[in-house]
């Protein structure tokens, strides 16, 4: 199946939105508690929080679409003030590569990733970092295969449990 991506505007808030919450909960529901989920999602995918982001002139968004015009993820990708770590002008953060559950294992994610390094090579940044869940290892073998390597980890929260994310980091020059 063939697989283009488009950057997002303002209109797409509803499909990111939706995108994001099935993924999201596809991903990690049977780890967390219901209580932690709804908590996470009410917060990171409500309409607020994505038309702030999608306004936000630090991020960028690209939709995967499938030939038959479903959607196959996106990715999100930050710079400067919009990064949730670093904050550095020569880094870009990778923040989602949502792959929806149909499309993956189908190169969706490793082309959501050639775009974040395009991205990233077109912005004159020296690395790209990104956070994963510890206890994602599909994730963590996927970063690992397109070069990222670990160099820290930070706090995150999911409703009111502390949980840890790998930080990890792709030089590009």
């Amino acid at each position: 199946m063939r697989i283009s991506l488009r950057p997002c505007g303002p209109e797409d808030w509803k499909v990111l939105r939706q995108t994001g919450i099935a993924v999201f909960t596809d991903t990690f529901a049977e780890m967390n508690t219901p209580a932690n989920m709804q908590a996470y999602l009410d917060a990171a995918f409500n309409e607020n929080t994505v038309r702030q982001e999608l306004a936000n002139p630090d991020s960028a968004f690209w939709l995967a679409l499938a030939e038959n015009g479903a959607v196959a993820g996106y990715l999100k990708v930050n710079f400067r003030a919009a990064q949730h770590e670093f904050r550095d002008k020569n880094a870009m953060e990778i923040q989602r590569i949502y792959v929806a559950r149909p499309f993956q294992g189908q190169g969706v994610a490793q082309l959501l990733m050639e775009k974040a390094r395009e991205a990233a090579v077109q912005a004159g940044v020296d690395f790209i970092w990104l956070g994963v869940w510890e206890h994602n290892p599909r994730a963590i073998r996927f970063y690992e295969k397109t070069g990222f390597r670990a160099v820290s980890s930070h706090a995150f929260f999911l409703g009111d449990e502390e949980q840890t994310d790998i930080l990890m980091q792709l030089n590009i020059n």
